[in-house]
C-alpha cells in the first residue's frame, strides 16, 4: 500500500491514538471471523453493547475468538451502571475477572449517579483494569453546559481514566451530536481548548459524523462506537482513499 501511494501515517497498533471502537451489538462467530479477516488491523477495542453480554448464546467462545487475535473486549457501560445502582460492582468485578476482560467502561448516561461516586469508581477501577468512562447522557432532555463537560472530562482523567468516551449513543443522534445527527461543534470545540483530544475517543457512528472528525483532527483521532460493518469505510476516510477526505488528511503532490 505505501509503496503505491503516498498516504498519512497511520498509528501502529497497541495504539494510544487514532483508536477504532467497535459497537458489536451481537455478532456471530462467523461474523467476528469476517470483521477480523477484512480489518482486524484496524479494530483496537469491541465493545459488547449495553447489556448484550448477559444474554448472549456465545459469549465465551466469542471472547476466547477476540482474545486469539489480540483484540481487547469492553462491555456497555449500562451494565456498569446498573451494577452501580443494584449495589453490584463487587460481583460485576468478579464477573469480568473470571471472564478475562481487562477494560471496563464507567458511565452515568443512563442512570443518574452522583459524580463523586463515579470518580471513586474510576479510581478504584484503575487499580485493576483499564478504564474507560463516559460523559453525556443518552437522554436529549439532560443537557449539559460545555463547561461541564469539560469539568467532568477533565476529573475523570484525574481520577485514571485512560480515555472519556464522549457519548453519542450507537445512532449517532445524542450527547456531541443533536437529535439529527448534526455535530455540536461548538461543544466540541470548548471541550478541545482545554482538553487533548487524544485523551477523548469520540462516538460518531454514521459516515458523515467520521469524515467531520478526521477532517476537524486528522487521520488518528480516536473514534467510538463504529459499527462493524463499517470499519473498512472509517479506515479509507482515515487515510483519504475516499473522497470525502481526499486532499483533507494527505498530500495530493506527486513524489519527487
Amino acid at each position: 500500500m505505501t509503496a503505491l501511494l503516498d498516504l498519512p501515517e497511520r498509528t501502529a497498533k497497541p495504539r494510544e491514538r487514532g483508536i477504532t471502537h467497535v459497537l458489536d451489538r451481537g455478532l456471530s462467530i462467523a461474523e467476528v471471523d469476517g470483521l477480523i479477516e477484512v480489518t482486524g488491523g484496524a479494530v483496537d477495542l469491541v465493545k459488547l453493547g449495553w447489556g448484550t453480554a448477559l444474554v448472549t448464546g456465545n459469549l465465551m467462545s466469542k471472547l476466547g475468538r477476540y482474545r486469539s487475535h489480540g483484540i481487547p473486549i469492553v462491555l456497555g457501560g449500562t451494565l456498569t451502571e446498573l451494577a452501580i445502582t443494584q449495589d453490584r460492582v463487587d460481583e460485576l468485578v468478579a464477573w469480568l475477572h473470571k471472564l478475562g476482560i481487562e477494560h471496563v467502561e464507567i458511565s452515568d448516561g443512563t442512570i443518574v449517579i452522583e459524580h463523586d461516586r463515579k470518580l471513586a469508581l474510576i479510581e478504584r477501577l484503575t487499580r485493576e483494569f483499564t478504564v474507560l468512562s463516559e460523559v453525556g447522557a443518552k437522554d436529549n432532555a439532560r443537557i449539559m453546559a460545555p463547561y461541564r463537560w469539560v469539568e467532568q472530562i477533565e476529573r475523570e482523567l484525574e481520577a485514571g481514566a485512560w480515555k472519556v468516551i464522549a457519548e453519542a449513543r450507537e445512532g449517532g443522534t445524542a450527547g456531541i451530536f443533536r437529535p439529527d445527527g448534526e455535530v455540536r461543534m461548538g461543544l466540541i470545540d470548548e471541550i478541545v481548548h482545554a482538553i487533548d483530544p487524544d485523551k477523548i475517543l469520540f462516538e460518531a457512528p454514521r459516515k458523515d459524523q467520521q469524515v467531520w472528525f478526521v477532517r476537524r483532527f486528522g487521520t488518528n483521532v480516536n473514534l467510538g462506537n463504529i459499527p462493524p460493518a463499517d470499519v473498512l469505510s472509517l479506515e479509507t476516510i482515515r487515510l483519504g482513499l475516499r473522497a470525502d477526505t481526499v486532499g483533507a488528511v494527505g498530500p495530493l503532490k506527486p513524489r519527487e
